[in-house]
């Protein structure tokens, strides 16, 4: 056996050492999960083992008191190659209590560990070999490769937060010895960690199967929500249908009552056009009457001579002229009671529009109950003109007779003065039916003013249709919102639909991915039983390749060969064969690869 060179060793020791302490640290202070301070065993252990490495290899150079062996002469040369390190440079030497080169060292990588930069400022060092050739051998680990893959290990203490007091720690005095056994693990530890690793397995297994389960409920609201919608849609299609329905109908109502309306107006204008026509030839037979009368006063005081005969007929004829007094008196209390019915009508009418259809069969009927009135009004009026008619047969009997007093004046003329009198009051008493009558006409126009009224609240009905109308507008424009509504709804419904088809695939698409990592593992499983039996060779025995001898490095790395369980180089090592203990194609040797192609030709027939 070839004796191995001491040195190197030193640093397979040293790089060996710097891994479990790294990656010790990185994992402890992950589990931690707190910022660590200067008391943390990990840390410290680390700090040691840095200065063990940085301490393999250095030059001893002699002074006048005593031999100098430090490391803060490469570390202080980090200010001259990396600008941003003299900050760190100055701070450590500001430093008070610090006397010894030693101690600015470790104060060093302290801060340097603070501020995640230590792997960039020993890279720094690891490129410039010229200049580190005055502190350090040439068999160095900081000469070597060892110092390069220890360099790339310290970029994952990049993900540590620390927080380290340098003022208060003596640093000087400090004695750097490796605790070993914060590294060696029993089997009953290794044991743990496996049922650890077991036990975050089914919790893994668990918490996906919960996972699973919340999908699974969220599919199912997504279901009991889905149908929610359509029933709510189906109710919304019967709503519009019957909102629909109901404006049709209603339409048909107003169209209905329009014409109701207008045939009411035309009618009412035809009565009140013809009543007026009335009224004028009442005025101009009064106005007729009252010359002819004018004229039978003048006649009268020159022809009153017969009248004591015809006293008795004249006070005959008063009599029927206060008979026709009372009657006319009878028709004006008629038709005050139409007035005041006609008002009381009104007034219900106001009082009963809350709803379109009860309000339009009312007024229906009480546009009936006042054709009546008009027809009672038209029959009174007939009856005035007949009594008109007779009025006027009587004046022409009047007139006979006063032509027959004419001839009987001579006679008459002592009387005269008396007659005179009683003339008076007759034309007295026919002045007072005159005003009555002016006061018919009166009440007359008061009617016509109560029928125009009842015309403006006739077109207030209208108006209000007209505003019920708008509101059934307004209540279309709001059926049509709720149809885009409705339609917006149908859209998040498909999205809905289309989301639980999607998520419906990815659940597939995982028992699928789930089944194929099972039968991984199973597989994984058979081919570490079938190379248990095998004896795998050490990493740290290999330093040479057996098939080509070349010596191991970072550009020339180890790879074991499956079938012999030797360590190859990658260039004689490239081959892959499925074995007998895994049928995936697995890394082979060359000569192996070799062997087992001339067994496979030998099998074949």
């Amino acid at each position: 056996m070839a004796t191995k060179d001491p040195t190197a060793v030193e640093r397979a020791n040293l790089l060996n050492m710097a891994k479990l302490s790294i990656k010790g640290l990185i994992e402890s202070a992950l589990s931690f999960g707190r910022t660590l301070d200067s008391d943390y065993p990990p840390l410290q252990q680390f700090f040691v083992v840095m200065e063990h490495c940085l301490k393999h290899g250095l030059k001893v150079r002699k002074s006048f008191l005593s031999y100098n062996k430090t490391i803060w002469g490469p570390l202080e040369l980090v200010e001259k190659l990396y600008p941003e390190a003299e900050e760190i440079g100055a701070s450590v030497r500001d430093l008070p209590g610090l006397k010894t080169p030693l101690g600015r060292a470790r104060a060093w990588l302290r801060l340097a560990l603070m501020q995640k930069k230590m792997a960039d400022y020993l890279r720094c060092l690891i490129i410039q070999r010229d200049l580190l050739s005055e502190f350090y051998e040439y068999h160095a680990l900081m000469m070597e490769e060892e110092g390069a893959v220890i360099v790339g290990l310290l970029v994952g203490l990049n993900v540590i937060d620390a927080n380290l007091c340098v003022k208060g720690e003596d640093l000087d005095s400090q004695v750097g010895v490796i605790d070993f056994s914060m590294y060696l693990k029993n089997e009953e530890d290794i044991g743990n960690k496996e049922r650890n690793v077991q036990i975050a397995a089914i919790l893994d297994q668990k918490n996906y199967v919960e996972e699973l389960n919340r999908q699974l409920n969220t599919v199912s609201s997504l279901h009991s929500r889905v149908d929610s919608l359509e029933k709510s849609n189906t109710k919304l299609i019967e709503e519009l249908a019957i909102a629909k329905n109901n404006i049709i109908k209603l339409q048909e109502e107003n169209h209905q009552l329009r014409s109701e309306n207008k045939l009411i107006l035309m009618k009412t204008q035809q009565h009140l056009e013809v009543t007026k026509v009335d009224v004028e030839t009442e005025l101009q037979t009064y106005k007729h009457s009252r010359q002819g009368l004018d004229e039978m006063y003048n006649d009268a005081r020159r022809q009153l001579r017969d009248e004591s005969q015809l006293r008795q007929e004249v006070e005959n004829e008063l009599a029927v002229q206060v008979s026709m007094k009372h009657e006319i008196e009878l028709a004006m209390k008629l038709l005050e009671k139409d007035i005041h019915e006609k008002q009381d009508t009104l007034i219900g009418l106001r009082q009963q529009l809350e709803e379109v259809k009860a309000i339009n069969i009312e007024m229906y009927q009480k546009l009936q109950g006042s054709e009546d009135g008009l027809k009672e009004k038209s029959e009174i009026i007939a009856q005035l003109e007949e009594k008109t008619n007779k009025i006027t047969a009587a004046m022409r009997q009047l007139e006979q007779r006063l032509q027959q007093a004419e001839k009987a004046q001579m006679e008459a003329e002592d009387e005269d003065k008396k007659y005179l009198q009683e003339c008076q009051s007759k034309s007295d008493n026919l002045q007072k039916q005159i005003s009555q009558k002016e006061k018919q006409l009166v009440q007359l126009e008061t009617d016509l003013k109560i029928e125009k009224e009842w015309r403006q609240t006739l077109q207030e009905d209208l108006q209000k249709e007209k505003d019920a109308l708008s509101h059934l507008r307004n209540e279309t424009q709001q059926i049509i919102s709720l149809k885009k509504e409705f339609l917006n709804i149908q859209d998040e419904n498909q999205q809905l639909k289309k989301i639980y088809h999607e998520q419906e695939q990815a659940l597939q698409e995982l028992g699928n991915k789930l089944s194929e990592s099972k039968l991984k593992i199973e597989d994984i499983k058979e081919a570490n039983k079938a190379l248990q039996g095998l004896v795998w060779l050490k990493d740290k025995e290999a330093t040479h390749c057996k098939l080509c001898e070349k010596e191991f490095s970072l550009s020339k790395r180890k790879h074991h060969c499956r079938n012999c369980g030797e360590i190859f180089c990658n260039a004689c090592s490239d081959n892959e064969l499925p074995l007998p203990s895994s049928p995936k194609p697995v890394r082979v040797c060359d000569s192996c690869h070799a062997l087992l192609i001339q067994r496979c030709s030998s099998n074949l027939p």
